[in-house]
C-alpha cells in the first residue's frame, strides 16, 4: 500500500520525474549498500537529470520544509544517502566524456567509479579511483579517495580539477582554483556538506595498464607475511600500492591477504609483485596485467547492496608487530564470514600535498584500517548485533596504535573529537566554510564536519 504524504511535494512532478513508495523507480533509489533498518522512508525521491532539476528539487523541498539528502552511488555505510524527507537521486546522470585532449573527464554527479574507468581505459588513460568500481565517484572524492593509484598520482580528491555546484540557495556556480576557490578547498575533504555537486572534472594519466590482483595467505600465517609486509613497504617505490587484510574465502574459512598495483614500466610487474608472494606460502597468486579500470573492480562481489552493515575505522602510523597481532587475533574472534578488515596506504604523491591544501586533513603517511561487519537482513538479528560488536572490539583494540581522528568518510558524529582530530588544522577553516556556503545547514546528511565545543556539550548533555 503507498503512503500517503502529508507535504505537497507533487509540484515537483511537472518538471522533475519524481517516485514515492510504491513506485519501483523509488525502490530502485533507495536500494542502497546500508538496508535502512529504522527511521522514515524517504517521503518521495527527486530522479535528477541535470543541475536544473537539482535546483528545483532542492527549491520545493526548502518550500515545505523537508529534510534533504544526496544519493549518488549510495555506498556510504551509514545509510545518509536516505532522508525522511526528500532524496535527491543522481543515478540517471552517470554520463562520463573523455576531454578531446585525453587529459580529462567531465564526470556527473552520479557515475559510479567503474563508469569513469571504463571509459578512460579506452583511451589508454587512468582515472584515479578507489578500490570498488560500484562506489559513486562524487562521495568517494569530496570525502578524500583512498585507491590503488595513491602512491603515484595522490588522492581520488587530488585530481578533482573542476566542480559544478549547486549551492543551498539553488544557485549553480563553478569551482576551482581560480574560481569560488574557498568552495573548491572545502569540497575537497569536507563531503557534501557545502552543496550538490552535479558535474567533475578529473585529471586522467596516461597509463594502459597494470600489474594487480590478490594474493591469498592461509590466517597461520598473517604475522609472518604482514610483518615481512610492514618492511617491504618502508622501500616500496610510489608506483606500487599494496592493500592488505583479512577476508572470508569461500568456504568461510579466514585468509589473509595482499593486493599489489604495480603502475609503472609494465616490463618491471611481475619482478615488482614476486616478493610478496614470497613473504609467506601463499594459498593463491591471482595477479595479472590487466586495465586500469579492471583492476578497480577487485572488491566489487562485497558491496552487494540491501545488508545491514557497520563500519569502524582507524588510523595507523604504519604497521608494526603489535597492531598486526591485534589486527590477526581480532579477526580469527569475528563471528561470521560478513566481516573483514582491508587497510589502505596513504604515502607517496599524496603525502607531498601540503596540509591545508585541501581540506582533507591527514597529510602524514599512514595506514587507513577498515573494519567491516555485514549481515544479510535475512540473518537473524542476534547475529546482526554480534557482527556489529566485533567491529567495535576490533576498533577499540587498536586504539592504543591508532593516530587521532579517522577517516572523515567512515565516521559519524557519535565521537565529536575523533571527527575533529580527523580534519587537523583544517578544522576551524571548514566550519567557516560551513557557515558562508550552508548557514542553515540543509545539507546536513552529508560526513560529519567538526562542530565548535559548545555545541558538543550541549549534545553530550543531551544524550545523558
Amino acid at each position: 500500500m503507498t503512503r500517503s504524504v502529508s507535504h505537497p511535494v507533487e509540484v515537483l512532478g511537472a518538471k522533475v520525474p519524481l517516485s514515492r513508495p510504491g513506485d519501483p523507480r523509488y525502490a530502485a533509489a533507495t536500494d542502497i549498500w546500508a538496508a535502512r533498518i529504522a527511521g522514515d522512508a524517504p517521503i518521495a525521491v527527486a530522479h535528477c537529470r541535470n543541475a536544473a532539476d537539482v535546483q528545483d528539487a532542492l527549491r520545493a523541498a526548502r518550500k515545505h520544509d523537508l529534510p534533504i539528502s544526496v544519493r549518488g552511488g549510495g555506498h556510504d555505510w551509514a545509510g545518509r544517502a536516505l532522508c525522511a524527507g526528500l532524496v535527491i537521486d543522481l543515478s540517471p546522470m552517470r554520463g562520463v566524456r573523455i576531454e578531446a585532449d585525453g587529459a580529462s573527464a567531465l564526470i556527473g554527479g552520479g557515475a559510479l567509479a567503474r563508469d569513469v574507468c571504463h571509459a578512460a581505459d579506452r583511451i589508454g588513460r587512468a582515472a584515479v579511483t578507489g578500490a570498488v568500481g560500484v562506489v559513486g565517484m562524487g562521495g568517494l572524492t569530496l570525502g578524500g579517495g583512498y585507491g590503488s593509484l595513491i602512491g603515484r598520482f595522490g588522492l581520488v580528491l587530488d585530481n578533482l580539477a573542476t566542480a559544478e555546484v549547486v549551492l543551498a540557495d539553488a544557485s549553480v556556480v563553478v569551482a576551482d582554483e581560480e574560481s569560488n576557490a574557498e568552495l573548491f578547498w572545502a569540497l575537497r575533504g569536507g563531503g557534501g556538506n557545502f552543496g550538490v555537486v552535479t558535474q567533475m572534472r578529473h585529471r586522467l594519466h596516461p597509463l594502459h595498464s597494470v600489474h594487480a590482483g590478490m594474493i591469498l595467505f592461509p590466517i597461520a600465517q598473517a604475522e609472518t607475511v604482514l610483518g615481512g609486509f610492514a618492511d617491504f613497504a618502508e622501500i616500496a617505490p610510489d608506483e606500487l600500492t599494496v592493500q592488505v587484510g583479512f577476508i572470508s574465502g569461500p568456504d568461510g574459512e579466514p585468509l589473509v591477504f595482499l593486493a599489489p598495483t604495480w603502475s609503472g614500466d609494465p616490463a618491471e610487474g611481475e619482478a615488482r609483485v614476486v616478493p610478496l608472494a614470497e613473504l609467506g606460502a601463499p594459498l593463491a597468486v591471482l595477479v595479472a596485467t590487466q586495465a586500469p579500470g579492471a583492476a578497480n573492480s577487485l572488491f566489487d562481489q562485497y558491496a552487494v547492496n540491501g545488508q545491514r552493515v557497520r563500519m569502524e575505522t582507524r588510523w595507523l602510523p604504519g604497521l608494526n608487530p603489535e597492531s598486526i597481532h591485534a589486527l590477526a587475533e581480532a579477526f580469527a574472534a569475528r563471528p561470521s564470514a560478513g566481516c573483514s578488515i582491508v587497510t589502505h596506504e596513504f604515502r607517496g604523491a599524496a603525502a607531498r600535498v601540503p596540509a591545508d591544501a585541501t581540506a582533507f586533513g591527514m597529510r602524514s603517511e599512514h595506514v587507513v584500517v577498515e573494519i567491516i561487519a555485514t549481515t544479510v537482513t535475512s540473518a537473524p538479528i542476534a547475529l546482526a548485533l554480534a557482527n556489529e560488536e566485533w567491529a567495535r572490539r576490533t576498533s577499540h583494540a587498536l586504539e592504543p596504535f591508532s593516530l587521532p581522528g579517522g577517516y572523515a568518510n567512515f565516521l559519524t558524529d557519535e565521537d565529536p573529537e575523533r571527527v575533529r582530530a580527523s580534519f587537523g588544522p583544517n578544522a576551524g577553516r571548514l566550519m567557516l566554510a560551513k557557515r558562508r556556503f550552508d548557514p542553515e545547514n540543509v545539507f546536513s546528511s552529508a560526513l560529519p564536519l567538526p562542530r565548535p565545543r559548545r555545541i558538543e556539550h550541549v549534545a553530550r548533555r543531551l544524550r545523558r
